[in-house]
């Protein structure tokens, strides 16, 4: 089980529509769930750590999925408060948090020409900061807006074939995981 999460709040989102263009690239057999709490977490305070029922959620979920993808935007070049507030919740407790050794990739669009990669490189600066087994290389796509079919696919064939070759390193790396 792939567990993703948007970095986005937005409903119509580019990096929600990003995620599920990765999940129509997975092998057959293997499961994906988009995680929609972003919105319920509130914010992190080591003083309710044990008091939150969203952030034990969000715990409990880490530790049942086998590996994680992460679409993030990129706000002030960094990433969204909202998705740095989760994080921050699953890194605890630290060292034994539901994030570490955990499988995690790391993607991204936006609207400009950059697709993300400045929040890209925070995010994944952050998550092997909390012991997150993070991919080396991403994706960013850029000119959001334009970048997707009407069947919710990658346009641009380049692009497709990377989020393609990510997504199975994705799943090799939990495999991995899974069987040692």
């Amino acid at each position: 089980m792939i567990l993703g999460i948007s970095g986005s709040l937005r409903r119509g989102s580019y990096n929600r529509a990003l995620l599920r263009a990765a999940a129509a690239e997975l092998p057959a057999g293997v499961e994906f769930r988009e995680w929609d709490g972003l919105a319920t977490l509130p914010a992190y305070d080591e003083d309710c750590e044990r008091l939150s029922r969203a952030a034990s959620a969000l715990r409990r979920e880490l530790h049942a999925v086998e590996a994680l993808l992460i679409a993030t935007p990129e706000y002030n070049h960094s990433i969204p408060g909202a998705l740095k507030n989760a994080l921050d919740w699953a890194s605890r407790p630290f060292p034994d948090n539901s994030l570490r050794g955990k499988p995690v990739a790391v993607i991204g669009a936006s609207t400009g020409l950059f697709g993300a990669v400045w929040a890209q490189a925070e995010l994944r600066k952050i998550l092997g900061a909390v012991g997150a087994d993070v991919l080396a290389h991403g994706l960013a796509v850029p000119n959001a807006g334009s970048a997707f079919t009407p069947e919710g696919r990658l346009g641009n064939p380049h692009l497709a074939e990377q989020l393609r070759m990510l997504v199975q390193e994705l799943v090799r790396r939990s495999s991995r995981r899974v069987a040692a």
